[in-house]
């Protein structure tokens, strides 16, 4: 299948695009810089999905939505209303059979930056719009929503001891994903999965469920 992924230069958008080539199919990618990515059946594009200059390219059986940015002042230019251009662009089409949309737990709790929390409970609401829409091409429209997960992004507090002991008091299992992890939810979501459509799946690892009861 034709898949396009943006978000591919690091984290969890570059292990989708490794998880859907290493199981043969034929990737494009989107980010605003170089990728490492050196496969043939891979296809990079550099580009802001928030811009008017998407590259032109279409026939894509699958559209997945990562790119994304925290606390940057463009967080709702770019989770949001990116996502909603790319997924306008190439999702509306006969090819597409489904379209998944990296959200987070924080859409969930509204226990991040705030622009952050909105921009991602925004895309859950808009993934709803788009199963509504794209039903009529026998497709799904799901989201993942990850609560921690080891990537880059998040050097900061992983690399902090005293942060990271508070983080993990915060879990019910004491970790964080793996970008990898993600990835084998985004293939299943989008490549086994053929029934469930407009939904959200809570990857936290317990974060939200955390629970003392006190007696």
């Amino acid at each position: 299948m034709k898949v396009l992924i943006t978000g591919t230069s690091k984290g969890i958008g570059r292990a989708i695009a490794q998880k859907f080539l290493a199981c043969g199919h034929e990737v494009a990618g989107i980010d605003i810089l170089p990728s490492s990515i050196d496969e043939k059946n891979y296809t990079h594009y550099i580009a802001d999905v928030f811009s008017d200059e998407l590259p032109d390219i279409s026939g894509f059986d699958i559209v997945i939505n990562n790119a994304g940015v925290q606390n940057s002042g463009r967080d709702i230019d770019v989770n949001l209303k990116g996502s909603m251009r790319v997924t306008e662009k190439y999702a509306f089409s006969k090819n597409i059979k489904s379209v998944l949309f990296i959200a987070s737990a924080s859409a969930h709790t509204g226990a991040e930056f705030p622009e952050y929390s909105a921009s991602k409970g925004g895309l859950i609401a808009y993934m709803k719009n788009v199963a509504l829409r794209i039903a009529k091409y026998g497709a799904t429209a799901n989201s993942l929503s990850p609560g921690g997960v080891r990537t880059e992004l998040n050097e900061h507090v992983m690399n902090d001891p005293s942060l990271w002991q508070q983080i993990m008091a915060e879990t019910l299992i004491p970790k964080w994903a793996q970008p990898e992890e993600i990835a084998e939810w985004a293939y299943f979501v989008t490549v086994i999965n053929k029934s469930m459509t407009a939904q959200d799946i809570l990857i936290d690892n317990g974060e939200q469920a955390k629970a003392n009861f006190i007696w």
